[in-house]
């Protein structure tokens, strides 16, 4: 049997209305968070193309077309099937769409190609976005939610449980998913309006003064860069790339800053 992934959501609407959300609506139920894309600091949408031959791509530019291919589609029944291609890695992927009572259960499966040895099996958590904009797709802007420049860190020793704490007791909600008991995944993202409040594991190095940071999105991730150097900060790590681009370093009582390149369409 070869590697795969497998998950399915439900949302209250039919199986051809399903299919047009995430094909046509792809860009509105994506996830802007810094580690939703390969090029997250200069991305301004994710696009499907329809039909068998169609590309899903992640878009940098318009005009001229710059854009990362991510894969291109193979199956095409709206309303029931949609399956590709990767161009990132060795695995096809089968998006399924079945009728239930009330609405429509969307199953995708990610798995690895005969042959294959390259796999990133990121749709199981992919497809939990969908549900969230299917709820609000008929009193929402028609535009893609985007992240404020400003965002905390906060470190705990168990970040899940404090999520579902902060879920619970706060109010505090996630444009993704909370937590469930038992799970402990390496990103947790919760939301106020559009700023971001991130959950990190605390380590055995965290001061006081380190048990949360700030997270700062600029034009010029560069010339921010080689300011804060020339100025005499404390660097904590070079310019570095994991799916965005991003620095750190220590003001002068001790506090963690992050500071990330912006994306085209972060204001």
């Amino acid at each position: 049997m070869k590697p795969s992934a497998t998950a399915s959501v439900e949302v209250a609407v039919d199986p051809a209305t399903a299919f047009r959300v995430f094909t046509e609506e792809i860009d509105l139920w994506w996830l802007r968070s810094p580690i939703n894309f390969w090029e997250s600091g200069r991305v301004i949408a994710m696009r499907l193309e329809p039909g068998v031959g169609g590309r899903i791509l992640e878009v940098y530019r318009t005009e001229p077309e710059d854009a990362l291919e991510l894969g291109t589609i193979t199956v095409w029944e709206p309303g029931e099937l949609l399956a590709y291609r990767s161009s990132v890695d060795d695995t096809e992927t089968k998006v399924s769409f079945d009728a239930i009572d009330g609405g429509t259960r969307v199953t995708v499966v990610q798995s690895l190609v005969e042959g294959g040895d390259k796999a990133f099996y990121f749709w199981p958590n992919v497809i939990r976005w969908i549900p969230a904009w299917v709820a609000r797709r008929d009193t929402a802007p028609p535009t893609p939610r985007e992240l404020d420049r400003l965002a905390i860190g906060l470190y705990y020793e168990d970040p899940a449980a404090a999520a579902r704490w902060l879920h619970t007791v706060f109010g505090l909600n996630s444009w993704d998913t909370i937590p469930a008991e038992g799970e402990d995944p390496s990103w947790i993202e919760l939301h106020v309006g559009s700023a971001a409040v991130l959950l990190f594991k605390r380590t055995d190095q965290a001061a006081p003064s380190a048990d949360h940071n700030v997270w700062v999105y600029v034009d010029d991730l560069d010339a921010h860069f080689a300011q804060a150097q020339s100025n005499g900060a404390k660097i904590l790590s070079d310019i570095h790339h994991h799916g965005y681009r991003s620095y750190d370093a220590e003001d002068p009582e001790g506090h963690h800053w992050t500071f990330l390149q912006a994306r085209p369409t972060q204001l």
